[in-house]
Formats: structure tokens, C-alpha cells, sequence
């Protein structure tokens, strides 16, 4: 690990995070330009959240299963809006085993159309519905500006896909799904996002409505999370999705597609790091509890390892690590752990051992304000309670960021000069000139429109004109 400090990230957000993403070893450049490599902490650190989403999922009545990589190019044109969207990112194969294959094939960039295909020819019956399939894979889209976890080439993700035998069912499901992300963003990871509408203009290709879950990062620039994606009967219509209903009548059936991915890692770094590197939510952090032997001598040691050993025991309950390495100093261990985010450091020294007590900080309060002398008789509820009280204090400290940095501008020009480093929550009349409009004139776009605004009356704030509801705005990842 390099020991040079990081940058700060008051003053350049963008290289100290780059930094991070590198020393703490979460991932690396691969040698195609805009992949990643996600290295073991990096990985241990998604599984987490793929075991807590899979878990929501699977609570929800959601199955696993996977499908092709390679999916026949004219696939993509059977839905327009779809194919429009998504053209200028496929990645095309056409030699396979030597030869010009007969039709090209594209790497998936999401897969509503092969899924659409299959279920073709699985649903025939309204007793075959719903389906509801979740896929864990990786997409490749072909990304111009990239950069690790928040934007790459490919990236690995879940993908959700269902359909139904009604409309109000499809929709129910689409808005289940964001409530399903917005609980895992802010119960697991801490970060307290924005469930809501996408506008229009940036809603999936090919959605009727697309939902979205938005999350400010620590320079107040919003990341979008997760989306939900009412898809109404066009990819049934373009793929042939029909069913026999109860009147034995065809009817076209209604399907949703829903999707986090490992972008989720970039947003817990930007949500929760600080000038010494990542700060991890304890319920998703790979290690929560560090333990680190101190001694100087061989006296010291035979005295000291044997009660880190009774510590590791008392904590297995935890996902806990001894850092025994004897080629490095304490201070650099503490460094070490500090960069790579590990919520709880417990050291164990000559004098813990006579005292019977471990010497515990905390990474989310620096210095001696996270720091305290704990009786080892009953570590592990004590440990306990920390990880609990440091997962909820991640998330106040980010709620209070937050709801600081989201302003509700008097007039456009007051609206101009927030966005340049806040977020505003204005009237917007929905009119896409409007939208344009703050686009080109600031950089910010509608980042969603909150559910259930009901009886808001108001003047746009761009236009001026009567508007009935308010959105979020903001400069975006």
C-alpha cells in the first residue's frame, strides 16, 4: 500500500477517488481500455450486496436463472425505441470460429429482448403467470468516458424480469421492485436515496415509465442507484409474449425489468469516504472487525497471542480479521485498515492483556473521539452494539448531507447558481424544452420526480408556467 496521503477530496473529488478505488485494492485497469478488474476486496464487497439483494429478492417470490451472452442482432430491432437507445453502445460479434457468422451477434447490454424471446415460448396460459426471474451477469456496453465501477465498458450486475396478466399488476411489481432498493440502499448500505419518476427524456429505451433510486455523493453530484422499469406490452408485442386468459381469449402480456449493479460500490466510496480513504457500511463491509497483536518482544507476544486468539473466537460471529503480518508496524497496519474502510479496529497490547480489556476505535469518528477501552468478558455484544451504532451514524451523517446541500430556489436565476454545487427541488411544468433548457444552460438534468405529490400548485421554474408537481435536479454521475 502506497503511503503517500490521498488527495483531498475538497479539492479534487475526482483523483482522490480514483485513488481509493486502486489502494484499497477494489479493483484495476484491465488491459482493454474502460474494463475493470474487480480484485478479491472489491468482490467480497459485492457478493455482500449481492447476498442481501438476492435475499430480498428471493423474499418477494423472485427465482434465479441465466441466459445468453450472445443475442442475434435483429432482436434488437423488433423494439424501435429500444434498439435507438441502446445502437450506439452494442459491441457486435461477427467471425465465430473463423468465419463470417451468418448473423451478427451482440454482447448483452440488457436483456429484455432474449428474455422477451423465451418467454415467448414458455407463457401460453394465464396459469403461467407471472414470471418472475432475476439474472445475476454481466453486460457490456460500449462507453466512451469510463471510469471504475460508476462507468465501464462492462459491469456486472442483477437483472430483473417480469410479466404479467394485467397492467396493474406489472406496475405494482415495477414500484415493489424501487421500494425493494431504496430499503437495501438505505438500510445495508447506508446511503438515504430518492425514490422516483424519470422523466421522459431519461427513462429506459423502450419503458413506458422508468423509476429510479438517486443518491447524492459527497461532492453533491447525484449518482443514479437503481431503476425500475415499467415496460407496458411493447417488448410482448414485439417478441409475441401472449397468453390464453380466462375467456380463452389472446392477450398480450405485461412485463417489467428492474436492475442494480456494481455502480452501487462507486456510490458507497463517494457516499461515505473521507481523506483517509473508505468508510464501509459494517452490514455490507468484506471485514467488520480488524484485530491487531501489539509487542515488541518475544515475552510480550507469547503473552499477547494468546488472548487475540480467545478474541478471535469470542468474535466469529463476525466477519473478523487478525492482522498478524510482522514485516510492517502497527502504525501502518492502522493505516492500512483505515484506507480499506474496515469499520472497527481492535488493538491488543501487553497492557490490554493486564487491564482485560482490548483498546476499540471506530472508522467512522477519527482520533480519540472513536476511541474506548472495552472489558473483553462480553466483547462480542459490544462489538455488536458498535456495528450497529456506526451503520446508523453513516446514515444520519449522509441524510444530514444530504437534505444541507438540496435547495428550493426562488426564481431561475437563484436556480442557475444552486446547481452549481447543490441540488434543486423546484416546480417543473414537464415540458422537455424546460428540461432542455437547464441541461444546456447548467449541466443539470431531472435526476426523478418524487411519487405521491398530490394537490401541489405552483410555477414551473423555468417557464414560469403553472406546474402540479416538483422534481430533483442536479449535476449527475
Amino acid at each position: 500500500m502506497s503511503t503517500e496521503k490521498l488527495p483531498n477530496p475538497n479539492e479534487n473529488f475526482s483523483e482522490w477517488y480514483n485513488q481509493i478505488v486502486q489502494r484499497a485494492e477494489l479493483a484495476d485497469y484491465a488491459p482493454v481500455r474502460g474494463c475493470m478488474v474487480v480484485r478479491p476486496y472489491g468482490w467480497a464487497l459485492w457478493e455482500n450486496i449481492q447476498k442481501s439483494l438476492d435475499d430480498r429478492f428471493k423474499a418477494t417470490g423472485h427465482v434465479n436463472a441465466s441466459f445468453p451472452l450472445l443475442i442475434p442482432q435483429s432482436f434488437f430491432e423488433k423494439e424501435k425505441e429500444h434498439v435507438e437507445g441502446f445502437s450506439p453502445e452494442l459491441a457486435v460479434v461477427t467471425i465465430g470460429g473463423g468465419e463470417k457468422l451468418e448473423e451478427p451477434l451482440v454482447i448483452r447490454p440488457t436483456s429484455e429482448t432474449i428474455i422477451g424471446y423465451m418467454y415467448s415460448k414458455w407463457i401460453k396460459s394465464y396459469r403461467d403467470l407471472p414470471i418472475l426471474i432475476n439474472q445475476w451477469a454481466n453486460v457490456v456496453r460500449w462507453e466512451m468516458r469510463t471510469r471504475l465501477f460508476l462507468r465501464t465498458l462492462e459491469f456486472f450486475w442483477q437483472e430483473g424480469h417480469t410479466a404479467h396478466a394485467t397492467s396493474e399488476e406489472a406496475v405494482e411489481e415495477t414500484l415493489r421492485m424501487l421500494d425493494t432498493y431504496a430499503s437495501f440502499a438505505t438500510e445495508e448500505a447506508a446511503i438515504p436515496v430518492l425514490p422516483g419518476l424519470k422523466s421522459d427524456s431519461e427513462k429506459f429505451a423502450g419503458a413506458v415509465n422508468s423509476y429510479s433510486i438517486e443518491a447524492m455523493m459527497g461532492d453533491t453530484k447525484a449518482l443514479q442507484s437503481g431503476t425500475s422499469h415499467y415496460l407496458g406490452q411493447n417488448f410482448a408485442k414485439a417478441f409475441n409474449i401472449q397468453y390464453l386468459d380466462l375467456q380463452n381469449q389472446l392477450q398480450y402480456a405485461w412485463t417489467t425489468s428492474w436492475g442494480v449493479s456494481t455502480r452501487m460500490i462507486g456510490g458507497i466510496i463517494m457516499t461515505h469516504g473521507d481523506a483517509q480513504g473508505l468508510v464501509l457500511p459494517p452490514r455490507l463491509a468484506p471485514i467488520q472487525v480488524v484485530v491487531i497483536p501489539i509487542f515488541r518482544s518475544e515475552d510480550e507476544k507469547s503473552t499477547v497471542l494468546p488472548v487475540v486468539e480467545q478474541v478471535k473466537k469470542q468474535l466469529a460471529g463476525f466477519r473478523i480479521k487478525v492482522d498478524d503480518r510482522t514485516e510492517v508496524t502497527p502504525g501502518f497496519k492502522f493505516n492500512d485498515w483505515e484506507m480499506r474502510g474496515v469499520p472497527l479496529r481492535i488493538e491488543i497490547g501487553p497492557k490490554d492483556v493486564a487491564n482485560n480489556t482490548v483498546a476499540v476505535s471506530r472508522r467512522d469518528k477519527p482520533g480519540k473521539e472513536g476511541k474506548s477501552f472495552i472489558p473483553i468478558v462480553n466483547l462480542d455484544t459490544a462489538v455488536g452494539k458498535f456495528l450497529v451504532d456506526i451503520q446508523a451514524s453513516l446514515l444520519e451523517k449522509a441524510r444530514a448531507f444530504r437534505d444541507n446541500h438540496i435547495k428550493d430556489p426562488k426564481d431561475f436565476d437563484e436556480f442557475c447558481k444552486v446547481l452549481e454545487n447543490n441540488w434543486a427541488f423546484s416546480f417543473w411544468c414537464g415540458d422537455a424544452a424546460c428540461e432542455a433548457k437547464v441541461k444546456e444552460l447548467t449541466k443539470a438534468t431531472t435526476r426523478c420526480i418524487p411519487l405521491n405529490q398530490s394537490d401541489l400548485k405552483g410555477k414551473c421554474i423555468v417557464c414560469g408556467k403553472p406546474a402540479h408537481q416538483k422534481a430533483y435536479f442536479a449535476k449527475a454521475y
